[in-house]
């Protein structure tokens, strides 16, 4: 009997996570062991259950999918990260890598090319869907070459998810409620978010948050 692939699948939209499981488990070497329906949440279950693979979105409330790729890519060596997203914008799939992604696939793409990334992520392998894949070259040079400049690298774990967090509009009892934190601690890391980053007021952040692609312009 062949071995399974393991997988957690963490994307906003159930439906789409009940698509996808039903699809891939069609596959017959797949198991889906886990989901999520937010940044916060992807990392704990990922943490717990290690599955080998972990299929991505990118816009996820709590924590966004980036952020989790470079947590969960930090934390364990077991699990590959397949990022799927609508956003074709080269600087996030650089960032993607950067973070530890193995593989970025459009959500546009075909499902075969969803298949092929998971293969490809598992046996150790980077893979760029198609159109991506055209620029693949200048992708991997980039995102090999990491610029030291970036303010965000300068937040801690802790700071990153509070940023997200305002940025989505929670206010900071609510955070301190769904961190498991003080309303004090809270406001402490705002204060050090708004001193590392140059922050004056919420319009930064939440322009930050836009540019950082953190948050949706629907949020």
């Amino acid at each position: 009997m062949a071995i399974s692939t393991t997988l957690v699948l963490a994307d906003d939209h159930q439906l789409l996570r009940q698509s996808l499981r039903a699809l891939l488990e069609r596959e017959g070497d797949f198991k889906v062991i886990g989901e999520a329906g937010d940044g916060l949440t992807a990392a704990e279950v990922v943490e717990r259950l290690e599955p080998d693979v972990l299929v991505l979105g990118v816009m996820l409330p709590g924590l966004s999918g980036l952020e989790v790729a470079r947590q969960v890519s930090l934390r364990t060596r077991r699990t590959r990260i397949v990022i799927l997203s609508m956003l074709a914008d080269v600087s996030c799939v650089v960032e993607a890598l950067r973070n530890g992604a193995s593989a970025y696939v459009l959500k546009c793409a075909a499902f075969e090319d969803l298949v092929r990334a998971i293969r490809e992520a598992t046996a150790g392998r980077r893979y760029l869907c198609p159109p991506l894949s055209e620029q693949a070259a200048s992708i991997y040079r980039e995102a090999a070459d990491p610029t030291s400049s970036d303010k965000y690298e300068k937040l801690t774990d802790r700071e990153r998810q509070v940023l997200q967090l305002v940025a989505e509009g929670s206010t900071s009892a609510a955070i301190a409620k769904r961190l498991g934190i003080s309303p004090r601690t809270v406001e402490t890391h705002r204060a050090n978010i708004a001193k590392k980053l140059g922050f004056r007021n919420q319009t930064d952040l939440i322009a930050f948050a836009l540019r950082r692609g953190l948050i949706s312009k629907e949020i």
